[in-house]
Formats: C-alpha cells, structure tokens, sequence
C-alpha cells in the first residue's frame, strides 16, 4: 500500500497540447537504405527540435522514427507544426522522391499525467491517433485545439469528420491544417517566342468569359449596335482599301447604341 502510495504521489496531472509526429513509409526507407535513412531521421529531428524550442515546447521522447513534444499553449503548437511542415519540406526539394522524408503530425489539447520526464494518458493517445491519421507532410489536430486557434491563424482548417480512438468512449472531431506549400510561388507569365513585340497579347480566357457576361447585361439596342458597329469595322479592316470608311454606315448604329445605353435609364427615372 505504501509502494502504490508513492508511486501515486510521483505521478503529477496537467492539461497540456500534446504534439506527436512520426516518418510516413519509414520501414521501408528503412529497408532501401539504412544509413541514409538514419541521418536524414538526425537531421530533421535536429531541424524539429529548434522550431519546437523557439514556440516554447519540450520534447519528450524520439523513440524510433516518433517525435513526441508538449507545449504549454495549443498556438505555439500549431504554430510549431506549421513551420515544422514547411522546413522539411523545403529540405526534401531537389530528394529523389524514394528517400523524401515526410512527417505526419498530430496535436491535441488534453489531461496527461507526468512522471519524470514523460507524459501519459488520453491526451498523449489522442495526439497519436490522430498523427496516424494526418497526410504525409500534414497536420491534424483535435476538436479542441481548433477551438482555441482557429481565430488566431491565416491558415485554412477542415474538418475532417469525428475519429474513433481506441479506449476512448466518444469519437474525436478533428481538423486538417490547410498548408500552403514553402516553396509556393505565382507562375510566371512569358510570352511565346514567335509574338511580334508589337501584336496586342491574346486576351485571357477569364478576360473573354468577363467581357461576354458584361456584353449580356447590356440592352438588346445596344448589343445589336455594337454588333453591327464590329461588322463594319471588320469588313473595313479586312477590305485593304487604306481608308477608313465602317463610321458612315456605322452612324446610326452609333446613335442607336447612344439610345439603348441611356435611353431606358431616362425611361425608368421618368417612371
């Protein structure tokens, strides 16, 4: 009874995020190559530890490809993980696909119980539950980090539907942080080699699609003048006589353009 005594006084409970992360395909990176693989695993870690010690976190254990942390707030967690995602994989830019090392990580808000330097409990357990089920590169995160972050954050959450876990009575919601890729950049608009500098580029197809419902909105007199007015340009345009001529057979499409574009506005003031 005294034994069981102590050992109760030893054991210490406290709400704390729990962050849980393992290697995505690590046995079998582990059978390609061995050695390899264990010094990517260092060197992340390395990179892991100091992003979770700059958001005030611990780590608490890193036993086989696992790394297991805590952190006092659920905000330096997820800020943590965040960075932590988007470091390793500006490291994996350039790893042939085969030896890119991607983590999972998982976060949870809850009661754990502390002995010495480790933690246990349902709060640990739920963090690692929901680590197995997060994307390779991902992060997921329980209902109740959500609850206290999801203000705080310009990233994106989903929701990811409500997660069984072993010895736990009620399902678990849970949350996939949207991440935008690190090495994330605007594509690059370049002109096709043969386009003459001086040719008007080819309007985009949002630009025609823009133009065509703006060209719909307008008045039936209008879109038959401006329609009469382009044929008589083109047939200008294309007739190669050097003169400009479509403005005289274009007149009175000019004032019936003028006509459906403010006629029915003095209509409906009038009414």
């Amino acid at each position: 009874m005294t034994e069981n005594n102590e050992t109760a006084a030893r054991v210490r409970r406290k709400l704390s995020t729990i962050f849980c992360a393992d290697v995505a395909g690590y046995s079998r990176m582990m059978d390609v190559d061995e050695a390899g693989t264990m010094d990517r695993l260092r060197q992340y870690r390395l990179a892991m530890r100091g992003l979770i010690e700059r958001h005030d976190g611990r780590v608490v254990n890193t036993w086989g490809d696992a790394v297991i942390a805590e952190f006092a707030s659920p905000v330096e967690a997820v800020q943590a993980a965040v960075e932590v995602q988007h470091e390793l994989a500006s490291r994996n830019n350039g790893v042939a696909e085969d030896r890119c090392m991607r983590f999972r990580i998982g976060l949870n808000l809850g009661d754990v119980m502390v002995e010495g330097d480790d933690l246990y409990g349902e709060g640990v357990n739920v963090a690692a539950r929901l680590q197995g089920l997060a994307d390779p590169g991902g992060v997921l995160i329980s209902g109740t980090v959500h609850e206290l972050v999801r203000k705080k954050f310009g990233v994106g959450f989903e929701f990811v539907g409500n997660q069984p876990v072993k010895n736990i009575e009620e399902p678990v919601p849970s949350y996939r942080v949207v991440l935008e890729s690190a090495s994330k950049t605007p594509p690059a608009t370049v002109a096709p080699a043969d386009t003459d500098a001086g040719e008007p580029p080819t309007p985009s197809k949002p630009a025609l699609a823009e133009f065509g419902h703006k060209f719909l909105a307008l008045p039936r007199r209008a879109r038959v003048a401006l329609s009469m007015i382009g044929f008589f340009f083109l047939i200008n345009l294309f007739s190669g006589l050097g003169t400009i001529w479509f403005h005289w057979p274009s007149l009175p499409f000019i004032l019936m353009l003028v006509w459906g574009l403010f006629g029915r506005q003095d209509e409906a003031d009038q009414r």
